[in-house]
């Protein structure tokens, strides 16, 4: 192990700081509130500012190559500061960690902590040991220990909830090294979901998004293909709930119940992430991805029936191994008959550990890059054309930021998830965070819209949960204020919590 330098400003930990680093997707989001909730529980508090921390955690993403050098880089700059401040301490978590283990403590051996990502709990005693120990402490486990969501959580957000129903995933795509990393899929039952769901309801919470690595495949562990388009009528329906939302499902999973689910229940959202990854049926074999390109525009097909004014965003990978200017010209035709909202375009880089780094045919970096402007340009102009249709259009917008600085415009999201920047009016009565407006769509941009015509407000408990959230961190009492804090319990013990 490498020994570490102590001070003896690190043996209270009670008045010890921590950030934490947040790489990757939205689970990796979700599991960092874990991770804050765990440190709050503890006794750490969290930094006011970056240069602040006593203890710098980095949970990290390994489905990209650019996520290695960012972690390293950061770790490099943070050997800097540890100089200067002896008593810093820094883990490394996700599933980098998972995959790296030691490699990150002989590449960086000033890291203190290195855990997995089956066992996120753990962080707080690691943390103790390597400080009572003088050296580093290294725990990867290969199976989870206790569900993520029986741990702490300390939510960003007053009126937006992560509710992990899985983790893990069965599938076996070429270029994904997440199965290898957070196991086979592993399904919560529905009670402790919408429990979870209830208790985020009694803080506050008006939306709430369900996270799985293939959310539709909920159910698969105990043998109910229905289960996912019960879980959306069963959470849609809890009181106070008004918006539901889910990501990411897999097309070969998707089924016609969870598009009856979603058109019949008024609370979840006109929203679907459908991951493309490419539109060349060649590829998609190539990447044991388990439909083809027939399948997945009968699903855009079927959903826009159902609802009509539902917003689809997608996932598409470019310069995938053996990819040819023909596979290339299949994806820009499925890109321009789906008329998606918006695409998170990748592109392809090998990923060690991976079926997909070794397949012959890798395609050279340049063609990469001219596939990948084309196609962002394209997708661009797209989704342009597609907010222009809005305009006119009369949209509630859940507020998430309200102006700062000179900008003249709050910002939320409408029921569809597109981007709104509402103009305030002289005069007008200034909503909370958590708050709902509803405006009119006066102009439109590729990624935003625009509505500077006026707007009303519907006050939500959201709302009423900023105020007791400002007013508890200044030391005041609003009314309804809960003594609780801002961390909640795990579940299911967070039901209890006063």
């Amino acid at each position: 192990m490498t020994e570490l330098i102590d001070s003896p400003a690190t043996t209270e930990h009670s008045t010890r700081s921590y950030e934490v680093k947040t790489y990757g997707c939205q689970m990796n989001v979700h599991d960092s509130e874990r991770l804050s909730g765990l440190l709050d529980d503890a006794g750490y508090v969290q930094a006011d500012t970056d240069d602040q921390a006593d203890v710098v955690v980095f949970n990290t993403c390994a489905v990209r190559e650019n996520a290695d050098n960012r972690l390293y880089g950061n770790l490099g700059q943070l050997a800097k500061v540890k100089e200067s401040h002896p008593g810093l301490q820094i883990a490394v978590g996700g599933c980098m960690a998972q995959k790296d283990r030691d490699t990150i403590v002989k590449k960086a051996p000033w890291v203190d902590v290195v855990f997995g990502t089956h066992n996120m709990g753990a962080l707080p005693a690691l943390l103790d040991r390597a400080r009572h120990n003088h050296e580093a402490q290294v725990e990867i486990l290969e199976s989870l220990d206790v569900f993520p969501s029986t741990l702490p959580s300390k939510r960003e957000s007053q009126h937006s909830g992560w509710v992990s129903i899985s983790v893990g995933c069965n599938n076996s795509c070429t270029f994904c090294i997440v199965p290898s990393l957070r196991g086979k899929e592993k399904d919560r039952r529905p009670g402790d979901i919408l429990a979870e769901v209830e208790a985020l309801v009694a803080d506050g919470v008006v939306e709430v998004t369900l996270l799985g690595q293939n959310v539709n495949s909920y159910g698969a562990e105990f043998r109910d293909k229905g289960a996912f388009a019960k879980l959306l009528r069963a959470v849609g329906k809890v009181e106070g709930i008004e918006r539901v939302r889910f990501t990411s499902p897999h097309p070969a999973a998707f089924s016609e119940d969870v598009i009856e689910a979603m058109a019949e229940t008024p609370t979840v959202m006109p929203q679907l992430h459908m991951p493309l990854q490419s539109g060349s049926d060649t590829i998609l074999k190539s990447m044991r991805r388990s439909y083809r390109t027939t399948r997945f525009m009968r699903i855009l097909d079927s959903v826009r029936e159902r609802i009509p004014h539902a917003a689809i965003t997608t996932d598409i990978i470019v310069g995938f191994p053996g990819e040819t200017e023909e596979d290339f010209q299949g994806t820009m035709d499925i890109v321009r008959r789906a008329r998606f909202s918006q695409a998170f375009t990748f592109q392809y880089s090998i990923r060690p550990g991976t079926p997909a780094a070794t397949m012959e045919n890798q395609v050279p970096k340049e063609v990469v890059q001219e596939r990948f402007e084309r196609l962002t340009a394209l997708q661009d102009e797209i989704a342009w054309d597609e907010n222009k249709k809005q305009i006119g259009r009369e949209v509630e917008v859940l507020v998430t930021k309200l102006p700062h600085g000179d900008s003249p415009r709050l910002s939320g999201r409408a029921a569809d998830n597109r981007l709104v920047h509402v103009g305030i009016p002289a005069g007008a009565e200034l909503p909370r965070p958590g708050d709902f407006v509803t405006a009119t769509v006066t102009e439109a941009k590729p990624y935003f819209l625009l509505a500077d015509s006026g707007y009303s407000v519907r006050p939500s408990r959201a709302g009423d949960a900023h105020d007791r959230a400002q007013a508890d961190s200044c030391g005041a009492s609003a009314p309804g204020a809960s003594t609780g804090g801002s961390t909640n319990l795990g579940m299911p013990t967070i039901r209890t919590r006063s």
